[in-house]
Order: structure tokens, then C-alpha cells, then sequence
């Protein structure tokens, strides 16, 4: 048979695959899909027939051979894809003796293989078994995601009443985005029988945060008991169920729960539609699956929450940050408004946000690395993330605890650098018997509630008498009691 190929190509070829088996042809069929022009070679006269036929440039070569390259046009990357462990060592080899710039990606059968391969200069090692494995796994989350999308939309549009939608205390943009996809949804699954209304507790103090309500005039209403008993249905997003960082009494039915946090208290099985997914870096990130799933037009409004609450989750894409959500926030970018999110980006600093991070910095006390800053009375909490945010950058600080007192609870903030904490697990298991303590390995937060010590009208003094014996317990459990027996002896 000629060598001469059935066409020359009319454009550069970036491609070329060796070995045209089951492999190396569901590749030339994925670069086809891409337009993208080819160079195979096979040993097979018969298969390199089949593939001029199919107008592919084709190759008839031994690839363990010497002299394999001899006549090809050039390429850029290879795929070496024979089920030869010996042919694809030598042809790995032969590549990058001709082309040491070429981008080999080359098939190995195992481990050992594969070491031989990379030492031969394969860029790439890929073992079909694996490569199998993760296209399960990814086409069955595919589907679940899909089908539990339908599930959601499928038991809005039967729906007959009220919605009220919960976020969690304090709410923060991530709860507050996910609440308006929530209700978005909503909206397009039943817009006749059933409204929305989106509650809170607490208060949205940060002026990033009062900054996003405003701009994108998201109506919120604080949660009561008799706005609870007006709802016919319930839900709560970026919380896991009553009492996980809300005051929703406990027997509260609740049909909806969308949550992202691992944090013990999930109500599985509570809710009519329970999804809680711990690996997933926000729970506006689930959200945007949904409405993508769904094939529901997303508003700039929307997009714009949506994106803003990844962001800040995942601190900019820095702190547990998935595949899942930078997929999702490259989902939503092209569909938010740029310049509003430039505009609650850059909010004024309020004068208290500014006195409080100043009593944090000359408030600190710095022990083996933890640093801990008492800053008084505050009416507005969101100044202390902001303040222990500040300190943790300090040299020679790898853990900060920012702490105050509001009119009703002794409130914590925390930020940890150190790999070998996780700061959540640590507020929870410290304070968790006195309120609510958790969070990230990297950023936590507790508020322990005075009830009825919160009547004391000096709530400087109560905080001054009481904190010791609470911080106590967290410095027992990382073990900073022994630093103090150290120093004392």
C-alpha cells in the first residue's frame, strides 16, 4: 500500500494520533467534534484504509519502529494509544528524540508502565481504567444532579400557598444569593398558585453585605413567629435544619433544606427535598446547578448574587473551592452585571467597623501563635470577621480569635493559617454546648447567647468576667494550657 496519504491537509496539524484502537478512534471522534484536523497512524492496512475512507489522514507504521516519523507531516501533541506496552515506550521515546517540544500523552496499563513512559518523557500518562472510572463517576453525578433538579422543580409547580424561604443567622451573600435563586425557581416552576418570601435573623451588618441587599433590592423580611405560621411551606438555604444557626424551634416542619456545610446537625430525611453536599465550596454554587439543570433563564440580578456568593465563600476561589464551583461561577460570569459588582465590592467602611478593628489591634494579646483581642460592646458582629481578617495576617500569628458582646450574645470570630487546626471542628467542639460554634478550617465563628444574663446593662463588665473561663476551653483543647504550665515552671 502507498504511504502517500488519501488528501493533503489544508491546514496545520496540531494532532497526531498513534494507535487507532477503541481509544485512539473515540479521540479522533472527540478533536473531529472540535473541527480539528488529524494525523493517524496505525499498523493496521486495514484500519488506515477504513480511515482514508473516512477521510482521515493515515499512516500505515510500526510505531515501535525506528524510523516511524520518516515522512509525517509535523505535529504538536500525540496521543500514543496502542494497547503495545513496548510499542508505546519506543514511540514516546522516538517522539521526543525528534520533537522534544511535541506534548506526548501515552497509554500505560499499569503504574509500573506508566513510570517507564514518564521516564521515556511522556508529558501526560493516562490508564483507561481510571479514565473510565471518573467518566462514570462523572456522568452519574451528571444525571443525579439533573434528576434531583427536576425533583425540585417538579414538587414547586405542585405546590397551592406561601414559601418562606430561611437563611441562616446574620445572613451573609452566599445565603442571601441562594434565597433569590430559590425563589427565581420558584417563580418559574408555579407563578400562579405559589409565592415567595425570603426571611432572616439577626442582622446584615457588613457593609459589603447591606451594600449587595441595597444595589440589588432584594427583599427580606426578619423572621417572626407569626410570619412562620403564615408560610405554607418552608425552606432553608446554606443552613442544614431548626436550630443549626437559626432560632426555628425544633419541631418545625420543614419541606426544603439546600445546604453545602458539613457541620453534624443535617436533617436528612427531615425535609420533603433534602440536598446537602459538604464537598461543594458554596451553597449558591448548588443553586446555579440547579437553574442550569433546569434551563431557566438567569437575570443579570440573579447572576450577580449568585457569582458574588461563590466569590466570597470560597474567599476569591481560595478556600474549598470545587471543580463544580469555578464551572459554575464561569457560568455566571458572562451573565452579571460588572459594574454592580464593582459597586458592592467597594462599599464605604462604617465609622464603627473602623473603631472596632482598632480596638482589635490594640486589644491583642499574642500566645504561642494564637492571637486573641477582646473588643467590647458592639451593635454591629460583622465588624469582628473583618478585624480578625486584618490580625491573622500578622507575622507570627497562625490563629485569631476576635471576640465582643451585643446586647444578647457573646459573639467569636476566627481565622486560622495553621494546616494542622481545623478552626470549625474546634469552636464547635469548645463552645458548641454553650450556642452555636463552626465553620471552615480556616474561618469560624461562635455565638454563645446571655439569656438571662443578657438584662446586665454593663455588658463590657459581664463580657471582662465571664470570657476567661470560656476561652479556657479552647485554649485546654489546642493545648495552650500546657504552654502556660511551660512558662510558669
Amino acid at each position: 500500500m502507498p504511504e502517500t496519504a488519501a488528501f493533503e491537509p489544508q491546514a496545520p496539524t496540531k494532532y497526531c494520533i498513534f494507535g487507532c484502537g477503541t481509544s485512539g478512534y473515540n479521540i479522533i471522534l472527540e478533536l473531529a467534534k472540535e473541527n480539528e484536523r488529524v494525523i493517524v497512524v496505525d499498523r493496521d492496512e486495514t484500519r488506515v484504509r477504513h480511515l482514508r475512507d473516512q477521510k482521515y489522514d493515515a499512516y500505515v507504521r510500526d510505531i515501535a519502529a525506528s524510523d516511524m516519523l520518516s515522512g509525517l507531516p509535523s505535529f504538536e501533541i500525540a496521543f500514543v494509544m496502542t494497547g503495545d506496552a513496548d510499542a508505546n515506550l519506543a514511540a514516546v521515546a522516538g517522539i521526543k528524540k525528534r520533537y522534544p517540544t511535541v506534548q506526548v500523552i501515552a497509554r500505560a496499563v499499569d503504574p509500573v508502565t506508566g513510570q517507564k513512559l514518564t521516564a521515556a518523557g511522556a508529558d501526560l500518562v493516562l490508564y483507561p481504567q481510571e479514565v473510565v472510572a471518573k467518566t462514570a463517576v462523572f456522568q452519574i453525578k451528571k444525571q443525579h444532579a439533573s434528576r434531583i433538579s427536576q425533583r425540585l422543580f417538579s414538587l414547586l409547580a405542585g405546590w397551592d400557598g406561601i414559601l418562606g424561604i430561611i437563611t441562616h443567622k446574620n445572613p451573609d451573600p452566599d445565603a442571601i444569593a441562594s434565597a433569590m435563586a430559590l425563589a427565581e425557581i420558584a417563580r418559574h416552576a408555579n407563578s400562579k398558585t405559589l409565592t415567595t418570601r425570603i426571611f432572616y435573623e439577626g442582622n446584615i451588618g457588613h457593609q459589603e453585605n447591606r451594600t449587595f441587599v441595597n444595589l440589588l433590592d432584594i427583599k427580606m423580611e426578619h423572621l417572626s413567629l407569626d410570619a412562620l405560621q403564615k408560610c405554607t411551606y418552608l425552606a432553608m438555604v446554606d443552613c442544614s435544619g431548626p436550630g443549626a444557626n437559626n432560632d426555628v424551634p425544633p419541631q418545625t416542619k420543614i419541606q426544603i433544606i439546600i445546604d453545602h456545610h458539613k457541620d453534624g446537625n443535617h436533617a436528612a430525611g427531615q425535609g420533603t427535598f433534602t440536598d446537602i453536599r459538604p464537598g461543594i465550596g458554596a451553597t449558591a454554587s448548588i443553586l446555579t446547578q440547579y437553574l442550569q439543570e433546569l434551563d431557566i433563564p438567569v437575570d443579570k440580578r440573579v447572576a450577580t448574587a449568585l457569582l458574588y456568593g461563590i466569590r466570597t465563600d470560597t474567599k476569591e476561589f481560595k478556600r474549598n473551592v470545587t471543580p463544580q464551583d469555578l464551572g459554575n461561577a464561569g457560568f455566571l460570569l458572562p451573565l452579571t452585571d460588572a459594574d454592580l459588582l464593582d459597586k458592592i465590592m467597594s462599599p464605604s467602611m462604617s465609622q464603627e467597623t473602623i473603631d472596632v478593628i482598632g480596638k482589635a489591634i490594640q486589644n491583642r494579646k499574642i500566645q504561642s501563635g494564637y492571637l486573641f483581642s477582646n473588643v467590647g460592646y458592639v451593635m454591629n458582629r460583622d465588624a469582628l470577621p473583618q478585624a480578625a481578617d486584618l490580625l491573622i495576617t500578622l507575622e507570627g500569628v497562625n490563629t485569631a480569635l476576635v471576640y465582643g458582646i451585643t446586647d444578647t450574645a457573646i459573639v467569636i470570630s476566627a481565622r486560622n493559617r495553621d494546616i494542622r487546626l481545623h478552626i470549625g471542628n474546634a469552636l464547635a467542639e469548645a463552645f458548641g454546648d454553650m450556642g452555636d460554634a463552626g465553620g471552615h478550617p480556616n474561618m469560624a465563628a461562635a455565638n454563645l447567647p446571655l439569656h438571662y444574663f443578657g438584662n446586665v446593662a454593663d455588658k463590657v463588665t459581664l463580657l471582662d468576667v465571664v470570657i476567661e473561663p470560656i476561652l479556657q476551653k479552647f485554649k485546654n483543647l489546642v493545648g495552650l494550657e500546657n504552654e502556660d504550665r511551660k512558662n510558669e515552671e
